[in-house]
């Protein structure tokens, strides 16, 4: 992985920020920072002036975790063309069928997990989020939400930082959202900024040399090209992207 705001590398961000791109952002950990209750995330105000500036002069969307409406809630007034949820089901696959089998797993999370004060369950519909950074006793909590998830029907899980993502096995993944938003507005390049594992199947797009890919916080295993240290180096990127486009 390259740093992406090295002197060296202002050459691809000055490629990736000319012609027809689509700016795709994820939310928790790139436009707002983690907090131990998902309630109170928020995008700080100096981020907020720079994404209005942004999506002025590119298209731009979000591409989360979290329910559609919520994220809607949180990025109103900034502009914003599309947002994405649930990890890439919504708004496209959303279907009361997949609402369903998610509601069937809540109750099993809520009985099998309620030992642990310090799991939130965070149920977005279409799929649940088992949050264990309160809790005490990190390792045993998440082996019990790993195997607990795992007796699930039709159920997939991907990790995250101190949580679980459960989702419907086969639903579409953030790569097939960013792709079909890419192809829907014309776009030959996408710049992907995301911070997870569940970003890995958008990171993986990155060889094809249509998507500039970077992650929040190095990390060798990612399939991400480039990276920025830490969240609160969020503005700067987006200033240098406001200021290719000027």
């Amino acid at each position: 992985m390259r740093y992406i705001l090295s002197p060296r590398n202002r050459s691809v961000l000055k490629e990736f920020a000319s012609g027809k791109v689509l700016l795709a952002l994820d939310f928790d950990g790139v436009l707002a920072p983690i907090v131990s209750d998902p309630d109170r995330s928020a995008i700080p105000p100096s981020t907020r002036k720079l994404l209005q500036r942004l999506t002025s002069r590119y298209p731009c969307i979000i591409v989360s975790g979290r329910g559609r409406d919520d994220v809607r809630r949180r990025v109103r007034g900034i502009g914003f063309q599309e947002v994405i949820g649930n990890h890439g089901i919504e708004p496209w696959a959303s279907s009361r069928a997949l609402a369903r089998r998610v509601a069937r797993w809540v109750p099993v999370l809520k009985l099998r997990l309620e030992r642990f004060r310090g799991i939130v369950l965070e149920n977005k519909q279409f799929s649940v989020s088992v949050h264990y950074r309160r809790e005490r006793n990190k390792k045993e909590a998440l082996k019990a939400i790993i195997e607990t998830a795992r007796t699930l029907p039709g159920a997939s899980l991907v990790g995250g930082k101190q949580v679980v993502n459960v989702v419907p096995r086969g639903a579409p993944d953030k790569g097939l959202a960013v792709e079909r938003e890419r192809r829907k507005r014309h776009c030959d390049k996408v710049v992907y900024v995301g911070d997870d594992e569940t970003d890995e199947n958008v990171f993986a797009l990155g060889r094809s040399g249509r998507f500039l890919t970077i992650r929040v916080g190095a990390k060798r295993s990612s399939l991400a090209r480039f990276y920025i240290r830490n969240q609160q180096e969020v503005d700067r990127l987006l200033q240098r992207f406001i200021e290719l486009r000027a």
